[in-house]
């Protein structure tokens, strides 16, 4: 008897990560599960550079401002209470000062770019087809940043739109980089807030517009994390608390089913050996100066040496 619905993805035979490829990860926090599973088993990555990033047209235009090597100015950057931000990033990159934020907005393009032009893999994850009007400047944004809702308009994007901005989003990175595999995702958390049938109406039309893509454009994949979550693990033990967000299991299964996909046997086999370090990097010994905790230091950085040299990575 099943008891669940299991999606079998083919394995990609051509153009695989591995220890050797650059990866660049952009969009909602999915993407930095992803990010952190990759950072994790040592991958060479770049996780959202400019924070979360939740659509289309959010993702289109930092890509742009980067490539385009944009320079903000003060009259771009707005103020809610102490805070002052830029609304066309998320708030990592707030600071109580303007000078502050352009520098880290700067800085963030000048390390998207530069990663940019050498990643051999770029995964996108999108979140929502849902977007915010600044009503002050009739701009699309990225973040509201709790400034009060009547500022803003909600719209949401039509499948053609999405498409447009999916488009942009290619030919942007492919200007830069005509070499890079692109994997798009659509994130598996649930837009509770803008409500239940909006939320599926707003996944509809990412789906929809990331199939006319892949289907158009070559070097550009679809990786299907929504469905895993939502066909596979349809079952609430497999969120948070919050019943919105994949839990530790749904994150490590998903990763799993990427790994099988994407990454190559031979980064595979490494997995274990890394984890190993990386769970010994964690111990915490009651007695830090005994004899055997010395002995499994010493054993510990002798693996770790060892996967540095073969991998020439750094943990």
């Amino acid at each position: 008897m099943e008891l669940r619905t299991k999606i079998k993805f083919k394995s990609q035979q051509e153009n695989q990560i591995d220890h050797t490829s650059k990866i660049l990860l952009l969009g909602s926090c999915f993407s930095e599960n992803i990010g952190q599973q990759l950072d994790y088993f040592k991958f060479n990555t770049l996780i959202n550079p400019f924070g979360v990033l939740f659509s289309p047209t959010a993702i289109e235009k930092v890509l742009a401002d980067t490539i385009s090597k944009k320079e903000y100015t003060k009259a771009e950057i707005v103020q809610h209470g102490e805070v002052f931000h830029s609304l066309h990033h998320h708030s990592d990159l707030s600071a109580l000062s303007v000078d502050k934020v352009i520098t880290n907005i700067h800085q963030a393009q000048g390390s998207c770019l530069s990663f940019l032009k050498e990643t051999s893999h770029v995964i996108i994850t999108l979140g929502t087809s849902w977007v915010y009007e600044y009503l002050k400047n009739k701009e699309l944004v990225a973040n509201c940043h709790k400034i009060p809702q009547t500022e803003f308009s909600k719209q949401i994007l039509s499948v053609d739109e999405v498409i447009a901005s999916l488009q942009r989003i290619v030919s942007l990175i492919q200007e830069v980089n005509p070499l890079t595999q692109i994997i798009f995702t659509v994130s598996p958390v649930r837009h509770t807030k803008d409500g239940l049938v909006e939320n599926s109406l707003s996944k509809a039309h990412l789906l929809s517009s990331v199939a006319t893509i892949v289907k158009k454009e070559k070097g550009v994949y679809y990786y299907g994390s929504y469905e895993i979550m939502l066909d596979d693990l349809r079952d609430y033990r497999f969120y948070e608390a919050d019943l919105i967000h994949p839990n530790k299991v749904a994150i490590d299964y998903i990763w799993e089913q990427f790994s099988h996909v994407w990454i190559s046997e031979k980064a595979q086999a490494y997995f274990k050996r890394i984890a190993s370090v990386q769970q010994g990097k964690l111990h915490k010994p009651f007695h830090a100066g005994s004899k055997s905790h010395q002995e499994f230091l010493e054993k510990l950085a002798v693996k770790q040496n060892e996967l540095e040299k073969e991998l020439h990575v750094k943990f």
